[in-house]
């Protein structure tokens, strides 16, 4: 099935076509998280935080690819809502063949700088053998990450955003179970936890692109299309590398903040480790919901539908600002009860350190949202360089306040949870800014 964006209710069409992405993206999480759940309660804290830490690095790794996956995207959707099919199965080619590329040189350099990669991010030596082996076998699974991504890019870019949905419920219904099998009946330990992910995701990954090819033929790549041609690849890697870097920086941003947590030692490790999957859920039907935007102005754009784009963009921030609001409602009220579903109610410390983290930057989830529709709405506009600029602005301002104020011995590790919403409301300042100066430009092709 596809969806045509450029047509219909603006409100009904876009909260459609977002739904099964928010769905989609928390069973994503389900990826991790039943790592740390299981691993939590059946292997101890060190697990834990081993797990955790992993958590941030890998994130950060697969920042890069979801990044070049999103940047196509939107070319695919330019090219879907502008009828040029042609200029979209060229940009498939080109494409894939660049994100395959790039997969495999990340995939290669990861496992040869483990070690150096670990030691940069101040592992404790309790934790690290467990981050190690836990990392060694998860690295397998970039290349699963990598075809998911691309797939679901190219099928949300014609409108179908149930199909990858309905792979990932699969698939993290099956990771669920392996992680019941490989760490709590037979005992593999951490490096249990790991299999299970991987091979969930390559059941997503190799599932998608096959279902892909044969359900639409109508966008599989013919021999006309496997011309190089400098121009069209030069357009993708403009909207790859630019959306990978806003993707990546963010996530650099995140292993730096990381990095400091690990510097206060395990129980903070480990309440940010359950903290940060809380967080994500909290947050992440935005986050889908930006995505979803940025597909939706990008159809519109390639059609030169200019007022509908004005009129999404309207109605985009007040579902954004009526979510969020909600969310963090829930949020606060519930931080502790949330932290008793990864960690062991004899765990004060990490539970103390969760709730503070959880009621300082749920407070702020309205921020993160409209900071979501900005990536979005410059990303279908071939403006790129505007997400990777408001991302600097955000994770630049966290970083840097996270290790200023958490110097300070009267503020600690409560200055790493303020210094988020401070960069988000900085950053959504500018967006809006740039947005009032330029509004005509930004959306006349």
């Amino acid at each position: 099935m596809k969806q045509d964006l450029t047509t219909g209710n603006i409100t009904s069409s876009l909260l459609r076509f977002a739904f099964p992405m928010m769905i989609g993206n928390l069973l994503q999480q389900c990826y991790n998280i039943a790592d740390t759940l299981i691993v939590g309660q059946f292997l101890g804290k060190e697990a834990l935080a081993a797990v955790g830490s992993a958590y941030s690095l890998m994130t950060f790794l697969t920042s890069i690819l979801i990044g070049l996956c999103m940047g196509s995207g939107v070319k695919f959707s330019i090219c879907y809502g502008g009828r040029d099919s042609d200029g979209l199965k060229s940009a498939v080619f080109h494409a894939f063949l660049l994100i395959a590329a790039i997969t495999a040189a990340l995939n290669i350099a990861v496992f040869i700088g483990l070690d150096p990669i670990m030691y940069f991010l101040n592992v404790p030596q309790e934790v690290y053998p467990m981050m190690r082996d836990y990392l060694w076998v998860i690295f397998f699974g970039i290349a699963a990450v990598c075809l998911y991504n691309f797939f679901t890019a190219l099928l949300r870019a014609v409108g179908n955003s149930l199909t990858p949905l309905i792979f990932l419920a699969v698939s993290s219904v099956l990771n669920v179970i392996l992680d019941l099998l490989f760490v709590v009946t037979f005992p593999f330990g951490i490096q249990g936890a790991a299999f299970a992910t991987v091979l969930s995701q390559f059941v997503s990954g190799i599932g998608l692109m096959i279902y892909a090819l044969i359900r639409f033929p109508d966008l599989r790549v013919g021999r006309k299309h496997m011309k190089p041609d400098r121009r069209v690849l030069k357009e993708i890697a403009g909207f790859s590398v630019l959306t990978c870097l806003q993707q990546s920086v963010m996530n650099f941003g995140i292993l730096l903040v990381q990095g400091l947590v690990n510097s206060f030692g395990p129980v903070i490790m480990a309440a940010f480790a359950a903290a940060v999957k809380i967080d994500s859920f909290a947050y992440m039907p935005v986050q889908d919901f930006g995505n979803a935007f940025s597909t939706f102005i990008a159809q519109n754009y390639g059609a030169k539908k200019e007022d509908r784009i004005r009129k999404g963009t309207k109605r985009a921030v007040l579902l954004t600002v009526a979510f969020s609001a909600a969310v963090s409602v829930i949020v606060f009220v519930f931080a502790r009860p949330l932290m008793l579903i990864f960690v062991r109610p004899e765990e004060t410390e990490i539970i103390a350190a969760g709730v503070s983290y959880l009621r300082i930057e749920g407070s702020f989830y309205i921020l993160i949202g409209i900071l979501f529709l900005w990536y979005g709405f410059y990303r279908a506009i071939r403006r790129p360089s505007m997400s990777l600029i408001l991302t600097i602005i955000s994770l630049g301002t966290r970083v840097a306040l996270a290790y200023a104020l958490s110097a300070v011995p009267q503020i600690g590790v409560t200055g790493i949870w303020a210094s988020v919403p401070i960069g988000w409301f900085l950053a959504d300042a500018v967006g809006l800014i740039c947005y009032r100066i330029r509004k005509k430009q930004h959306i006349s092709r």
